[in-house]
């Protein structure tokens, strides 16, 4: 099974956990607390994608840790039971997944953007005013700045492209001339 299988897993639980408690964002806020403190330590990065070091091992030290940074006891179970069951490694995973998770059950959908040059803060509000309309969702917008973008932009919401840029509609227009 694959890691993001086994990673969704874990974070389909734990989602249920916290929504259950109540405490889904406070739940989010501290994975990611989680995941950056491990990001930013070599030794708890190593501890967690060491595969020699047993796992009881693994959690024990992980716990220790998430005590002293003041971790709630819901999350600080949790990881001893990812630790215990050897999937320590999976938790950037993890934490990508229980975010998109939580993005779900809020109905917030993020929208890739590219465009050639930076949105205006109005130009960004409209245009995710737009999406929210046309998805019923609330939109969180994603930039991306690339060149080879002519004008325009390009939208993309889940499996979904919106094509707003000069060779697309040059594209299209090709595409109405041959046809006629």
């Amino acid at each position: 099974m694959s890691n993001r299988l086994v990673a969704r897993r874990y974070a389909k639980a734990l989602a249920g956990i916290a929504e259950d408690q109540g405490s889904l964002a406070q739940t989010q806020r501290e994975l990611a607390a989680v995941a950056g403190l491990v990001r930013a330590n070599p030794d708890l990065e190593r501890l967690a994608f060491y595969p020699l070091l047993a796992p009881g091992q693994k959690a024990a030290a992980l716990d220790a840790v998430l005590a002293a940074a003041g971790i709630s006891d819901t999350l600080r179970k949790f990881f001893r039971v990812v630790a215990a069951s050897a999937r320590l490694n999976l938790i950037y995973d993890l934490t990508a997944t229980f975010d998109q998770l939580v993005d779900e059950r809020m109905g917030v959908v993020e929208a890739q953007v590219l465009a050639a040059q930076p949105l205006s803060a109005t130009q960004g509000a409209a245009l995710s005013a737009a999406l929210a309309r046309r998805t019923g969702k609330t939109v969180k917008l994603s930039w991306r700045q690339d060149s080879s973008v002519l004008g325009g932009l390009k939208v993309q919401v889940g499996s979904t492209v919106y094509d707003a840029t000069l060779q697309g509609q040059l594209r299209q227009l090709k595409a109405r001339i041959l046809s006629a």
